[in-house]
């Protein structure tokens, strides 16, 4: 056995309240109608997640049109979903139940509120993200623009009233020098009432800004196509942790390189399950004595209801 290594536990760490609410749609959907369910799109970013759901009687399709049973009801993912898609399964009379976050609904609230008010919108955010296609389909594709970095705001060919809003998974840090700049460009320019980033992203960025300075290696884990995980790696590395880096379902660990360590962060995204934790904890032992200090930075201790249809 190698030395000693201390694994510092950063709370709050994996599901957020959303990721938490639309597993147990698809979970009292099962319940309640029996199987099988359709689910549009992953119902969250987390392998583990989608093959346990299928296992229990989900069958997860890309778009509505691969549903092969129409009576079956269909549930959309906590990312949300374009305006199209509901129009779409209400013409086909597909029974839907929507497990959006409701905190990626007030985004979409609020870009539709800009644009009954005469904005144009500025998104920020990450091409091609789920979360990003369901919200530039709340209003005509010509009122809003997607920017990702700080050098798209120059790019922006709006004239007129602007608004912003955000994808709810982004860098708290990089998002907010992206604003600035929008500021400073459109002095006029509205924002959210209150940020669009939600409370779990911005939750659990802290943590790891705290830690991962004490840390010689950190390790976040996470699916691929997880952004709110992917951008954890990203505030390690800023926050002095230059050796940080995201662990999948199938990643290989580089045990070598840890049981150099004397000092490890380990956090998971927000649609991660405990159980990943632990089990890297778990193997990490079969090569070292190990110590663990969880450090709580915020309590949570929010919680979201669930969609009528299913009281």
């Amino acid at each position: 056995m190698s030395k000693e290594i201390k694994i510092f536990l950063p709370s709050p760490r994996g599901f957020c309240a959303g990721v938490v609410r639309a597993v147990e749609i698809v979970e009292k959907t099962i319940e309640k109608f029996g199987a099988p369910v359709y689910v549009r799109h992953e119902i969250v970013h987390n392998k583990q997640v989608v093959e346990n759901l299928k296992k229990k009687g989900a069958i997860f399709v890309d778009e509505l049109n691969q549903i092969k049973d129409c009576s079956r009801p269909v549930i959309f993912s906590a990312h949300g979903v374009p305006k199209s898609v509901p129009e779409e399964a209400n013409k086909k009379k597909i029974f839907y139940i929507d497990a959006t976050c409701p905190l990626v609904t007030k985004v979409h609230k609020e870009a539709e509120r800009h644009n009954k008010n005469g904005f144009k919108i500025i998104l920020i955010g990450h091409k091609n993200h789920p979360e990003v296609i369901g919200t530039m389909g709340q209003i005509p594709k010509e009122n809003i623009q997607l920017i990702e970095t700080i050098d798209d705001v120059d790019k922006i060919k709006f004239e007129g009233s602007l608004a912003y809003v955000t994808q709810t998974t982004l860098s708290v840090d990089d998002t907010k020098d992206i604003i600035n700049l929008l500021k400073v460009k459109f002095p006029k320019i509205k924002g959210p009432i209150k940020e669009d980033i939600c409370y779990a992203t911005t939750n659990r960025q802290a943590a790891v800004k705290q830690i991962s300075p004490l840390c010689e290696m950190f390790f976040v884990i996470g699916s691929k196509n997880s952004s709110n995980s992917k951008r954890l790696v990203e505030v390690a590395k800023k926050a002095g942790c230059k050796n940080s880096q995201l662990v999948s379902f199938d990643s290989e660990l580089p045990i070598n390189k840890i049981i150099e360590c004397r000092k490890i962060g380990l956090t998971s995204g927000a649609s991660a399950p405990e159980k990943l934790v632990q089990e890297f904890i778990t193997k990490i032992k079969m090569y070292s004595k190990v110590t663990i200090e969880e450090l709580e930075i915020v309590k949570e201790n929010v919680t979201f209801k669930l969609p009528s249809s299913l009281n």
